[in-house]
């Protein structure tokens, strides 16, 4: 709505221009033209320049769009057809107003001085060819050119305070689209800590269940009978689903970025995994830590929990090391392993690493994987770093390259 009304108002304003520049030009003819003597060639001496401006007018304003910013070859050619006017006739003066009305409906302080000056030369003009004032024709001059300022400021005024509404009315969209995102935002943040609380009230709690009761009849039964060797295997792929459970409750709500920064809560990833495990993790961070949004941080700390936990289930490595390289503009992460490796484009397809590529992608930056059988497996990330942002207070002390000794 508030568009269109301004579109009107535009179209409404460059209509009244060329009506005014048409209006101006009609009426100065007819007093060109006034004289019982006036011949042919007089007539047309008056006749052809007035021609000559009508159609400079349109060719650059209407038809090139130059009401609002006519160009300075527009302004060169109409007032040197003027002062030709103006030499032939002095009817053709107030011609002038007209000419300048596209800029002068821009510049409102502008319009009243060029409107004035106009007139002031319009009344020396009377002056100095009667020899005397003519009471008639100074009290018109004075009228017209009271009439122009009126009509030049008046436009003006509308046209600065659409232009004022208008920022006004971009400025409450604005406010409005970023209050809207905040909204998604904070939904999104709200649907994914319900989703935490629901996973860890059903599933997390029931394979915890589920292993307590199965530890219990492990007790009842004979060591190493068939039975006992079932409900210890029941029991392991029980914990291995509640751990999974917890992996998936971190992700939904990252824990460890609520009291720490990046490079440190990848730290306590590769050292739980080490406590949990016994696999040699550990983390290394070259050049300075730098701060990311909250929101940044959270998805690159969910690639690597994913990382880890790929390597964990699938490539049973001897050591994990993560790599968190700050360079200049650019943040690297690696998670590389020396497991068993596997042919990526037989594996294109896995959750686990189509997970991990759209969150980078949705961070504007790259992944890559490059695994052989047998070789190990990288995993290589890179997003960009926000221009002269402090370093994280908890790596503040952070220079050169750091390495987390695996836990005994």
């Amino acid at each position: 709505m508030a568009l269109q009304q301004a579109w009107e108002w535009e179209r409404w304003k460059v209509m009244g221009q060329h009506a005014f520049f048409a209006t101006v030009l009609a009426l100065s003819m007819p007093g060109a033209l006034a004289g019982a003597d006036m011949t042919t060639g007089a007539a047309l001496s008056r006749i052809c320049p007035w021609v000559v401006l009508a159609l400079w007018y349109v060719y650059w304003i209407a038809l090139r769009g130059g009401a609002d910013r006519p160009p300075l070859l527009y302004l060169v050619g109409a007032l040197a057809v003027w002062a030709v006017m103006a030499v032939v006739d002095s009817a053709f003066l107030p011609v002038a107003v007209a000419v300048l009305s596209p800029y002068w409906l821009r510049r409102p302080w502008w319009s009243t001085g060029g409107v004035l000056v106009l007139g002031a030369a319009w009344s020396l003009q009377s002056f100095a060819t009667h020899g005397s004032v003519d009471v008639r024709e100074l009290m018109g001059c004075v009228f017209g050119t009271a009439v122009a300022v009126t009509i030049t400021c008046y436009v003006a005024t509308l046209d600065h305070e659409s232009h004022k509404r208008q920022r006004l009315l971009d400025e409450l969209t604005a406010t409005q689209a970023e209050r809207a995102a905040a909204e998604r935002q904070a939904g999104t943040l709200a649907e994914r800590q319900r989703l935490a609380r629901e996973v860890h009230d059903t599933l997390t709690q029931g394979f915890a269940s589920i292993a307590m009761l199965l530890d219990a009849v492990g007790d009842d039964l004979p060591p190493g009978s068939p039975a006992a060797r079932r409900v210890e295997q029941a029991m392991r792929t029980a914990r291995d689903n509640l751990v999974e459970s917890r992996r998936l409750v971190h992700a939904l709500r990252p824990a460890p970025l609520d009291r720490t920064h990046l490079a440190d809560a990848v730290r306590e990833l590769t050292a739980r995994l080490t406590e949990e495990t016994g696999i040699e993790a550990y983390t290394v961070v070259t050049g300075r830590p730098v701060a990311l949004p909250t929101a940044t941080e959270g998805e690159l700390l969910r690639v690597v929990q994913e990382a880890l936990t790929n390597a964990r289930r699938h490539a049973r490595p001897v050591s994990v090391a993560v790599t968190l390289s700050y360079l200049g503009d650019v943040l690297a992460i690696d998670v590389q392993d020396d497991g068993t490796g596997f042919a990526p484009a037989a594996r294109h397809t896995g959750i686990g690493l189509i997970t991990m590529r759209e969150r980078i992608a949705a961070l504007d930056g790259t992944f890559a994987v490059e695994s052989t059988p047998g070789e190990g497996t990288t995993i290589a990330v890179t997003v960009r770093l926000p221009v002269d942002s402090p370093a994280p207070e908890a790596s503040a002390a952070v220079s050169g390259t750091e390495r987390l000794a695996p836990a005994s």
